[in-house]
């Protein structure tokens, strides 16, 4: 019933008068005034009740005087009186009918009833009704109320102090509460700022309305009492107590965050007045050290109260809870000096509050954020979120430190602070005691810590904060701090996590529905103001804090190093498996958190903590120390101090369940692994199960760890790569307690599910896993390397395992797992090797058979990908992994070997990938392979796979561990060409098809198609690809490979060349034969001349085949043959090809080589080659009979080489091209060649280029060596020069009408070189005829043959072709000269044929007579026909053969053979004859003006030779030369003087001059004087002078000229005896007595008996026709004729007086006149 109803209404009124019947009734006596007061309120209140309709407001208004009575009763002061009153009052006051004035009388009667001690209790409780049922109290009335409460609490009754506090309590709390009522009121109304105000202005607070300015005069005046300051407000106050003080403050502080926050006042309270207020108080707690003694201390320090203490810190919890915002610097104080109370000096009751208070922080992980943005991020800020943490772990240290937990002080000389973290320590020290502790607690180093339940997980329960009733400080019991301090940590990091996990989650949640709607951009977080986490929000409107990751990671940053301390540490020390779990979950839970923020540092710590601590004590495991090393390197401060890591020691005082061996490369002890190591390895396979996604690169030091347990509990691999416990193969056995054998298969198991959960993991997380395996398997690989140890397998099979359940996404990573099962593969520990190979082939396998989607026949790329790593298995040099690897092709090719498809081509490389280091056995086992692939798959691989079974079939050829499988693999290239002829057809359709998806592919990306022999047809490609293997094998370096290939090559081009298309010829003639033919060349011209050992003494080589170079030479003339053949029977084919003329040339160029190689088989064969495709005549004409009947069919027959013919001049037609290539080309394809020019133009061109090879091979191989003779070059054979220009004329035949006098000079060069070459002289018996036969060699005869082709040429040829004739004269006039001077081969020393000696390796000169005499014949039967030719005119070839006549003429005597001058002789007469008419008839033309004066030098030189004849040369003889002399002279006197006016005057003078010289100088000087009538060509002397004579005085002058010649013949006379006289008497003189030699005397005789005919002649001649000069001359031979008187000798003396007689006729001159000159 509410008080305002009318019922209540009545009642009030009922119960007013009854109490105010009754306060008369009990003063009536006593107190009369009181009496009467009260009668007089009962009529008030009737009048009221009947004038107002609102009763309630009318007693409210009159109030006062209502009231009056009642207080009027307490003032009595009579106990009884004063409770009827006071209850009264209180009705009153609760019906709400009191107004201020009446209130302020009642507060007022209360304070005296106060001061006189009177019903406290009734007191307060009138006080509290008062102010809880309505608000009119106000301002000092108020104050007043509290005041009075306040004075209350300090009586000396303890019922009246607690319930005083209770009051006080309450009403500050009322005080409050109107204050949040009235701003509720007050809400929508906007007020006027408030002005500024200052600091000291205490009367600031005008502006605030009334309630809100009690509140904070009431709260001011707390804040002055607690710092024991006079208050402002509270007028009255006695005392007062610190503690409670505090405690208002606090309940005020905690109720009521709002009012501080919201009003701007009371915010500038809380800094101004609480926050230094606590800091003051604080400072005795600061300064405080236990164990300081005051007498060292300058200043007594106060003590630490901790009553103060303990609700300072809950104040402060408070302000940091509510006020966070508002007080961030004071908060910062605060929060440093919560950690400095928690240092090891400060008392033990004071670290437990402190520890609490912290605890309460730790389970607020926003509030803990905020530090971190607030201190932490700040530049130049406290770390304070760190230093939290920090402090917290190193509180944990100490307390393992200090040895009791008692208030025992202890000292600590620095500010060091010691982080342990689980590195490698000494050796334990042992239990504490032997018996297993059943109590949850912590052991380290001796000390033991008990471990109990403070507060529930999340929730800071504290017990000593609590304590407000104590007054001393309490005793802590063992175990509590450190417990608090676990709980702290634990929550710490609960909370952390949970937060920042949950912030992602949201994160990810709106990233994932971002992408959805628009999965084209990127999501990047919004920045937004708050984190808005209400439920009616689409997600999609989270606004996330703009840098929240920033905050995170700095929050993990700050903390993760003081959390690893303090969590190592006591994971350490923990013997409490629910604790251990605790603080692995910690630990794995940080670290999985620092995975998802990608701190990869902290993270890689926390999973070494664990790691650590799977692993026995003190384990030496590189991956772990070197994180360690990292981490103790970085020099983490706490609180600015230095931190040291410490190994802590690690006591067995655990049960050990199993002992094994340490996985190292050296053979060590046994270790010992106990419950807490497996407790820890299972969170660690936890961790990798749950967070493997963000474990990234700590894969590494998970996986290692977990291979050291693996191995150390002695599992070993199994089939698929599952581990299975196995006994260790080496050293003590591994010892497993019953505990630990039941937990083995379950960790097996979980090994496997983790690598199996694999295929959960993203992509990334998936290759940070194989790369780990990776390097675990690489360092398991560095310990394997130098022992036979049994290696540690366990990455390889966990790599296996992987892979095997990746296989739906095995693209990804098929690269890095196989590539390192490769490098395993290639280890040299053959147990590691052995299990890559295991692995890798079992993979490969797998995947082969594996359902992929799509299947493997439609995803090419991933078939390739997967056969790839068997082929890079072909690398691997170790015989054993081959051997793995062709016997899992072996498996392949027979489980899936007609579905390989595009995977043939990496078959059949690993099948070809064969070496020759490798062994036999391996290449055996590969053939196999391949021999199977050649029989049974040929028809399934795809076509475009038939070339690499080719080359594959080729590499087997070119190995050469095998000779046998190398010449089988020939016959298999037969076999496979075969099959490529049976299935033809099929193999280009399908050929064809693929080419034009290459070829659009190609088009696609605008590249051009790219496979070898490429403009040819596919099929023919194939082909191509066919002959350049067997071209390969062709060049082997073994001549039975050889041999073998190159038949096989050129029985194919025979066999299936006609398969080809006719433009693919092109190809096989360039690329296949004549590149084979380039390599043989080049591999004949360098090959070595060392004899070859016979192999093994048991075969015997042939001596044309014991070196390199001469089996290479069989191969060269094999291969030129085969070619000269294909291009003899194909020619009408290759003919169609534009460039077959350019082949031709190449063709000549290589049988030019051949030809000039320095290898006479060889050399010889290249000409056959040469003869060979030089007698293909042009296609027959259809004239001819064998033609006919084909050349109907537009086919003209072809000509084969008619040595092998039936008659040199008969076609051949050879059948089975011709059926060929009718079957090939239907008639149409063929055109026949074109009639007429065309052909004949091109003919001539190939002709003539045939004539160039020719003439090279003719020039180099005839040029003489140029060097000194020692380098001996080679000399070419007689046979190879002969057949050389036998090849002439029939060459000749097909250029003879263009061949112009160039060709004609080149073709002389060679002639002339060639028979100069000199043979060795071990042949010439073989060759040369004896000495004294005159008989040619084969090769003379073949150049004389040679140029009688050219001139009958010549002869029947054109007027232009006539030009030539002198050329030829030249060529033969040289040969001539070879009689006397035999041709010089350089600079060659040769032996003349009679010297040499056969045995010797020396040089022999034939013997050239016999060849320059046959030469001379031609040459005269020559002129004879064409002496009158005008080029023979022009050219002075009558001139030319004198001068060669001239040699020979001149050395007469000399001549290597008498014949020699003779037949010149002889030839000269014949030439002479018929030439010197012609010179006559032309004589005017001046062009034999030049052969005068050597035609005069030959006679000249023949008829007084300079060479004595032989001394053995008989009388007879000797007349018969003479006859021959005279026989000249006559032709002169025949020929020549009766023509002397067409002659020139010098030559004519010679001619006399010799006839003088002849008629008298004439003997010669060696003869006997017995001889001497005989031996002085007397009759040749009396010719010479008849001669002169009959020239010097014919009478018939008819012309000028023969006077001319008279005169010239005299004047030669008369100079001649002028000479003869004068020496003759200079002789006579010198010789005193001595009579003259005989000859000199006939001389002078002959000349005196001259002298006297010729004066008799002179007189006889008419004067006219003797001139001047003649006179003249004959007188002046007198005197000289006087001065031989004084001669001794009388046959002289006749003659003189003969010659003297006719002077006399001179001494009259005659008559007539002589002119001078002539007459």
């Amino acid at each position: 019933m509410s008080t305002s109803s009318p019922e209540a209404v009545k009642k009030l009124l009922e119960n007013m008068q009854t109490d105010l019947r009754s306060l008369s009734m009990e003063c009536k006596k006593k107190f009369p005034p009181v009496k009467e007061a009260a009668e007089s309120g009962i009529v008030k209140i009737k009048t009221i009740a009947a004038r107002n309709t609102d009763i309630l407001a009318a007693l409210k208004e009159n109030s006062s005087e209502v009231v009056q009575p009642f207080l009027m009763g307490c003032g009595t002061k009579e106990p009884k009186i004063t409770q009827l009153c006071l209850a009264a009052i209180q009705r009153l006051m609760s019906h709400e009918v009191v107004s201020e004035a009446a209130a302020g009388n009642i507060i007022n009667m209360l304070w005296q009833l106060m001061e006189n001690g009177l019903e406290e209790l009734k007191l307060l409780q009138t006080v509290l009704v008062l102010l809880t049922t309505n608000t009119v109290v106000h301002d000092e009335v108020l104050s007043k109320a509290i005041v009075l409460c306040f004075r209350l609490h300090f009586t000396k009754d303890n019922i009246t102090n607690n319930t005083a506090a209770a009051t006080v309590r309450q009403v500050v709390t009322v005080v409050f509460e109107r204050m949040v009522a009235e701003d509720e009121r007050f809400k929508g109304i906007v007020e006027q700022p408030p002005p500024v105000q200052g600091n000291t202005n205490r009367r600031s607070v005008s502006t605030l309305r009334p309630s809100a300015k009690d509140a904070y005069m009431l709260f001011q005046d707390l804040c002055q009492l607690v710092n024991a300051d006079a208050p402002y407000w509270l007028v009255g106050m006695t005392e007062m107590t610190r503690t409670f003080g505090l405690e208002l403050l606090e309940s005020v502080l905690n109720d009521f965050p709002g009012v501080f926050l919201q009003h701007q006042e009371f915010s500038f309270l809380l800094k101004e007045r609480v926050c230094p207020l606590v800091i003051k108080l604080f400072s005795p707690n600061i300064k405080f050290r236990q164990g300081s003694s005051s007498a060292a201390s300058p200043a007594p320090v106060e003590k630490p109260y901790f009553p103060i203490c303990m609700r300072l810190l809950r104040v402060v919890s408070v302000l940091i809870k509510h006020f966070y915002s508002l007080l961030v610097t004071e908060c910062e104080i605060f929060l440093s000096l919560l950690v400095k109370f928690l240092d090891g000096e400060k008392p033990q009751w004071l670290r437990a509050v402190a520890v609490e208070s912290v605890h309460r922080l730790c389970v607020q992980p926003h509030l803990l954020r905020s530090f971190c943005q607030s201190y932490d991020m700040k530049q130049h800020s406290t770390k304070v979120f760190r230093d939290i943490v920090n402090a917290l772990g190193s509180f944990i240290q100490s307390l393992f430190i200090v040895p009791n937990a008692g208030n025992v002080a202890m000292c600590s000389n620095g500010p060091e602070i010691q982080i342990y973290c689980t590195a490698q320590g000494g050796p334990g020290t042992g239990g504490v005691s032997g018996t297993l502790t059943t109590q949850a607690a912590f052991e380290y180093r001796g000390t033991w810590i008990p471990l109990m339940t403070v507060s529930v997980q999340g929730s800071a329960k504290a017990t000593y904060l609590e304590m407000l009733d104590k007054v001393e400080p309490p005793s802590i019991p063992e175990g509590y701090a450190m417990s608090v301090a676990f709980s702290a940590l634990l929550d710490l990091v609960r909370g952390i996590t949970t937060m920042i996990e949950r912030e992602l989650a949201a994160e990810e949640e709106a990233a994932a529905e971002f992408r959805e709607a628009h999965p084209d951009q990127e999501w990047k977080p919004q920045p937004g103001e708050n984190v808005q986490k209400e439920k009616m929000n689409k997600p999609r409107n989270v606004l996330f804090v703009s840098g929240a990751h920033l905050v995170w990671e700095e929050m993990v940053n700050a903390c993760w190093c003081g959390l690893l301390a303090a969590l190592s540490l006591l994971l350490d020390a923990s013997t409490d498996e629910t604790a251990t779990e605790n603080i692995l979950k910690a630990e794995l839970t940080m670290a999985s958190l620092c995975g998802r923020l990608g701190l990869v540092t902290p993270r890689d710590a926390f999973i070494t903590a664990i790691c650590k601590a799977s692993l026995p004590p003190h384990y030496a495991l590189t991956v772990l120390s070197s994180n360690a090393a990292t981490l103790s390197s970085k020099a983490y401060s706490i609180q600015g101090q230095n931190v040291q890591i410490i190994s802590p020691s690690s006591e067995s005082h655990q049960q050990v369940v199993a002992v094994g061996q340490p996985l190292t490369a050296q053979p060590q002890g046994t270790v010992v692994l106990t419950a807490k190591n497996i407790q820890c390895m299972r969170t660690l396979l936890n961790l990798a199960h749950c967070h493997g996604a963000v474990l990234g690169t700590s894969w590494q030091l998970v996986l290692a760890t977990l291979q050291h347990l693996v191995w150390i509990l002695g599992l070993k691999p199994g089939v698929g790569g599952a581990l299975k416990p196995g006994r260790a193969v080496e050293g003590p056995s591994t010892v497993l307690t019953t505990a630990v054998m039941t937990d083995l298969p379950v960790i097996s198991n979980i090994l496997s599910r983790l690598f199996e959960s694999s295929q959960y993991l993203d992509d990334v997380s998936l290759h940070h896993l194989i790369n780990a395996l990776c390097s675990l398997s690489l360092e398991a690989m560095e310990m394997a390397y130098g022992n036979n140890k049994e290696p540690s397998l366990f990455a390889v099979a966990k790599l296996l395992e992987t892979g095997l359940v990746n296989m739906d996404r095995i693209e990804i990573l098929w690269r890095p797992l196989t590539g390192h099962l490769l490098e395993v593969c290639q280890h040299p520990n053959s147990r590691m090797r052995e299990w890559g190979a295991e692995a890798l082939t079992a993979l490969i396998k797998a995947g082969l058979a594996y359902k992929h989607d799509p299947p493997l026949a439609q995803n090419q790329r991933l078939q390739l990908l997967l056969l790839n790593p068997l082929k890079e298995l072909s690398n691997v040099l170790h015989a054993d992994i081959r051997q793995k690897q062709l016997e899992c092709v072996l498996q392949i090719l027979q489980s899936q070997g007609d579905s390989l498809g595009p995977g043939w081509p990496l078959v059949l490389g690993v099948i070809g990938a064969i070496r020759n280091d490798q062994g036999e056995s391996l290449i055996r086992t590969a053939f196999q392979c391949l021999q199977l692939v050649v029989t049974d798959f040929l028809p399934t691989m795809p076509c475009t796979c038939l070339q690499i079974v080719v080359d594959v079939a080729g590499s087997f050829g070119l190995q050469n561990q095998e000779l046998n499988i190398s010449l089988t693999s020939i016959g298999l290239l037969w076999n496979i060409s075969d099959y490529f002829f049976q299935r033809g057809e099929a193999i280009t359709q399908e050929l064809e098809r693929e080419e034009e998806a290459l070829q659009k592919q190609a088009q696609e990306k605008g590249e051009t198609l790219n496979r070898p022999f490429h403009p040819a047809p596919p099929f023919d490609c194939l082909w191509l690809c066919l002959y350049a293997k067997l071209g390969e094998l062709c060049v082997d370096p073994r001549p039975a490979v050889r041999k073998s290939a190159g038949q096989t090559l050129f029985s194919t081009i025979a066999a299936h060349g006609t398969l080809l298309q006719q433009p693919t010829w092109h190809i096989v003639v360039w690329k296949v034969l004549f590149q084979l033919l380039d390599c043989v060349r080049t591999s004949s011209t360098t090959a070595d001349k060392e004899k070859i050992e016979s192999g093994g003494g048991n075969i015997l080589i042939h001596h044309s085949r014991d070196t390199a170079e001469k089996q290479w030479a069989e191969t060269w003339v094999l291969t030129l043959a085969g070619v000269a053949r294909i291009f003899n029977t194909r020619r009408y084919l290759l003919q169609q090809l534009g460039d077959f003329f350019e082949a031709w040339e190449v063709l000549l160029n290589h049988i030019q080589s051949a030809a000039l190689s320095k290898n006479n088989e060889v050399s010889l064969a290249a000409l056959k080659s040469f003869q060979e495709i030089l007698q293909i005549v042009t296609p027959v004409k259809d004239s001819d009979k064998a033609g006919d009947a084909l050349a109907a069919m537009g086919v003209p027959p072809v000509l084969i080489d008619p040595l092998s013919a039936s008659g040199p001049g008969r076609p051949l037609v050879r059948s089975d091209s011709l059926l060929e290539r009718l079957t090939r080309y239907n008639g149409a394809e063929l055109q026949a060649p074109p009639p007429g020019e065309e052909s004949a133009l091109e003919d001539s061109a190939l002709w003539w280029s045939a004539w160039n090879t020719w003439y090279r091979m003719g020039t180099d191989s005839t040029r003489p060596p140029t060097g000194p003779t020692e380098k001996l070059s080679f000399i070419p054979s007689q046979p190879f020069l002969t057949a050389l220009i036998q090849i002439f004329p029939a060459l000749y035949q097909h250029i003879k009408a263009n061949f112009s006098m160039e060709d004609l000079k080149k073709l002389g060069v060679i002639l002339h070189g060639a028979v100069s070459v000199p043979i060795s002289s071990d042949a010439s018996p073989f060759i040369l005829p004896s000495y004294t036969e005159a008989v040619l060699t084969n090769l003379q005869e073949a150049v004389l043959t040679a140029l009688d082709v050219l001139q009958k040429a010549i002869c029947v040829g054109t007027e232009n072709l006539q030009v030539m004739y002198p050329a030829i004269f030249e060529q033969l006039l040289l040969f001539v000269e070879f009689s006397c001077k035999p041709p010089q081969y350089g600079r060659m020393e040769t032996k003349h044929v009679a010297n040499a000696k056969y045995n010797q390796a020396e040089w022999v000169a034939l013997n050239y007579v016999p060849f320059a005499e046959r030469s001379l014949e031609v040459v005269v039967d020559l002129y004879h026909k064409t002496a009158c030719h005008k080029a023979v005119i022009n050219e002075k070839v009558l001139q030319n053969i004198i001068k060669t006549l001239r040699m020979p003429l001149s050395l007469k005597y000399a001549c290597p053979s008498e014949s020699t001058w003779k037949l010149a002789v002889s030839s000269l007469l014949k030439v002479l004859s018929i030439g010197l008419p012609v010179a006559r008839q032309h004589a005017s033309s001046g062009k034999f003006d030049t052969m005068w004066p050597e035609l005069a030098n030959a006679f000249e030189d023949f008829l007084f030779t300079k060479s004595t004849p032989p001394d053995n040369l008989s009388i007879q003889e000797f007349q018969k030369n003479e006859a021959i002399d005279v026989e000249v002279v006559q032709l002169i006197s025949t020929e020549i003087l009766p023509f002397a006016n067409f002659i020139p005057k010098d030559f004519v003078g010679q001619i006399m001059a010799m006839l003088n010289k002849g008629s008298i100088h004439s003997q010669s000087p060696s003869f006997t004087e017995a001889e001497i009538d005989v031996r002085m060509r007397e009759e040749f002397s009396k010719v010479c002078f008849e001669t002169l004579l009959q020239f010097s005085f014919s009478n018939k002058v008819s012309t000028p000229q023969e006077g001319y010649i008279s005169r010239m013949a005299l004047s030669v006379l008369l100079k001649r005896s002028q000479d003869v006289l004068r020496r003759y008497v200079e002789d006579e003189r010198l010789s005193g007595r001595c009579p003259l030699p005989r000859q000199q005397v006939t001389e002078i005789i002959f000349v005196l008996k001259a002298i006297s005919t010729l004066m008799d002649s002179l007189k006889k001649t008419q004067p006219e026709n003797v001139d001047g000069n003649t006179w003249a001359q004959v007188i002046a031979l007198y005197p000289t004729l006087v001065e031989c008187i004084t001669c001794s000798s009388s046959e002289v003396s006749s003659a003189l007086k003969e010659a003297l007689g006719p002077f006399k006729d001179f001494m009259q001159p005659p008559v007539s006149k002589v002119q001078n000159g002539e007459s």
